[in-house]
Order: structure tokens, then C-alpha cells, then sequence
């Protein structure tokens, strides 16, 4: 069965990405095990195969929180409704001690204050999981990324009632 065929049935491409990780020996832990199949996880990406902000988002945080023990950048784009080839939507997932004794959002401003000049250049979301390593030693375990909706809660709306006979906004 293939991949995009087990995922289908499964329901679920976390499960599917973790029982492919297995038929090839390869454990399935960490963030590795909840990507999407579509999309090579960061550990298997080259730097030749990652774009011009991607390289720069692990740049700035590698200089900015260095000493890192674990970096994480995935390019999540293509769950958008943007264009192929973007780089607009990411997810960040560092392990660095300059986050200890830092409450969640002060590390979340942190990772934004680094990558500031990302977000001026048209970087539009980020998705962060910052943890000292003392955390990521104790869970490692990180949440899947929830399919883009597409449009606006405006244009939602606005095509729910088209499509239930109502007026249009």
C-alpha cells in the first residue's frame, strides 16, 4: 500500500509517517514521527534543498540561542493555500538553555524578535515549541500542525450561507 493510499485509510498522517519510519528501520520519535508525508522532514533535507528563508529562519536562531541542542525548521507552505514553492508558513521547534527561566512567552518573543526582519519580508506565520533541554530531555513529543481552512472566517461564512440559500455579505 502506498503511503498517500495508508494515510487515506488510516486517517491520520502522523500514524502513517511513523509505521513508514518503521518499515525502514528508521525509529519514529520526536517531530519526525508527526510531519506530513508529502514534504521531507528537516533531518532529511539538505541545506541545497532548503529555500533562502528557511536558511535564513536557522541561521538567525542558531547565532540567536546558540548554544542549540535542537533545531527544527519545516517549511509547513505547502498546508496553505499559497502558492507551490512558498515560504510563508513555519514551524519552529529549538532546544536552547537560553531559555531557562524564560516563561513561554517571553521565549515565543524571543524566536519573533530574532526573526523580525523575516516577518517584515513577508513571513506570515510562525508555529514555535522553545524548551530548555531539560524539557525536551523529559518530552520530545511534538503536536502535529492542523491543515489549513483556507480564506477568511469572512469568506467561509460568506460561502456557508451562499450555499445554504442565503444572502451573500
Amino acid at each position: 500500500m502506498s503511503a498517500r493510499a495508508a494515510r487515506r485509510a488510516a486517517g491520520s498522517s502522523a500514524g502513517v509517517v511513523a509505521a513508514a519510519a518503521a518499515s525502514r528501520g528508521a525509529p519514529a520519535r520526536g517531530m519526525a514521527s508527526l510531519l506530513p508525508t508529502r514534504a521531507p522532514g528537516p533531518e532529511e533535507r539538505g541545506p541545497e534543498q532548503r529555500g533562502p528563508v528557511e536558511r535564513a529562519i536557522r541561521a538567525k536562531l542558531e547565532a540567536g540561542l546558540a548554544p542549540v541542542s535542537h533545531l527544527d525548521v519545516v517549511n509547513e507552505s505547502h498546508m496553505h493555500s499559497v502558492p507551490r514553492g512558498s515560504e510563508s508558513h513555519f514551524k519552529v521547534v529549538a532546544v536552547s538553555p537560553a531559555f531557562q527561566g524564560m516563561g513561554l512567552l517571553e521565549r515565543h518573543r524571543r524566536v519573533n524578535a530574532l526573526l523580525a526582519d523575516e516577518f517584515r519580508a513577508g513571513l506570515h506565520a510562525l508555529s514555535i515549541v522553545a524548551k530548555t533541554p531539560q524539557q525536551w530531555a523529559q518530552s520530545s513529543a511534538v503536536s502535529a500542525s492542523p491543515n489549513c481552512l483556507g480564506g477568511s472566517k469572512h469568506d467561509r461564512d460568506r460561502d456557508r450561507d451562499r450555499d445554504r440559500g442565503g444572502a451573500a455579505a
